[in-house]
Parts: C-alpha cells; sequence; structure tokens
C-alpha cells in the first residue's frame, strides 16, 4: 500500500495577516471574521472547523504555483494565531471526511492527470487509487460546493 500525507499550510505564510486591522487586511483583499455557525469555516493550517467565537481570515492563497496552465489560486480561511500545522500520514481529516469533494491529481509538471467530485468518506480510496499511477506527483482536493482549496495530498513511501 501506498502511504500518503496530508499537511495543513504553514503557518508562518500567514502571521503578515494576523493582529492587523479590518482596514488593513481589506487593503490586501483580505477579511477577518469571528466565526458563528460550525461547520463553516474550515481552517487550512490546523485543517479543522473552527469553532464558534474563534477568529478566521479569509484571504486568497496560491495552493497550484507551477508553471502550468492549471496554475490557480482561490479563498481560504486560516485561524488568526495558528501556530502548529496539521500533519498526518494515512489520515484524513474530518474537515475533509465531511464534505463534498473535488479531488485532483498532478503529474510533477503540474499537469491534471485524473479528477473526481466525491464524498469526504470515499478520498482515501481515491487517493489510494490515484498512488497506484506512479505518474500521479500529488492531489489537490477542493471543497465541490464553494470551491475552496481543502489541502494537498502527497505520496510518501515507507522509510
Amino acid at each position: 500500500m501506498t502511504n500518503f500525507r496530508i499537511a495543513g499550510l504553514q503557518p508562518a505564510k500567514f502571521t503578515e495577516f494576523f493582529g492587523k486591522t479590518n482596514e488593513q487586511l481589506s487593503a490586501v483583499g483580505a477579511r477577518r471574521y469571528v466565526v458563528d455557525e460550525k461547520p463553516g469555516f474550515p481552517d487550512r493550517i490546523e485543517m479543522r472547523d473552527l469553532e464558534i467565537g474563534e477568529t478566521a481570515i479569509l484571504l486568497n492563497y496560491m495552493h497550484m504555483d507551477k508553471p502550468s496552465p492549471y496554475r490557480a489560486s482561490h479563498a481560504i480561511f486560516v485561524r488568526e494565531g495558528a501556530t502548529h500545522a496539521y500533519d498526518r500520514v494515512n489520515e484524513i481529516p474530518e474537515v475533509m471526511r465531511s464534505r463534498l469533494l473535488s479531488a485532483r491529481s498532478f503529474s510533477v509538471d503540474g499537469m491534471m492527470l485524473d479528477a473526481d467530485v466525491l464524498s469526504g468518506t470515499e478520498l482515501r480510496e481515491w487517493i489510494l487509487k490515484s498512488f497506484a499511477d506512479s505518474e500521479v506527483e500529488f492531489i489537490d482536493v477542493h471543497n465541490a460546493k464553494r470551491g475552496c482549496f481543502s489541502g494537498r495530498v502527497l505520496r510518501r513511501e515507507p522509510e
């Protein structure tokens, strides 16, 4: 079996947004929200749905930065003040398992090889099937309904 790794985004990429005023955030195209419903604010650092009362920053994130036709960015939420990223092997976080997803497999040069829309409970099977193809370098997962980038799945060979 091929092992896989899902890691949240590194908090250091977003600390510049933490503590800014709402006006400063707006000037760079970002917004602060106080979480008022759960689920509804999926954090991309800790890979969890934020709790009511926590603060989220909504901003644009370049998730596919390879020089390919699939280069892309989209809106994501990050928990303001997050310091530790989710990082697990062979584990699908609940924030993915509980949603309708769009999964897309890519080659090393950023070309899409396959794609599907599936329930989060089907993601593990899709990942394993995709990584059976040696051409697949990584998988990007998006929330299907709102389209936000959910996370990247990397191939992880046994050590």
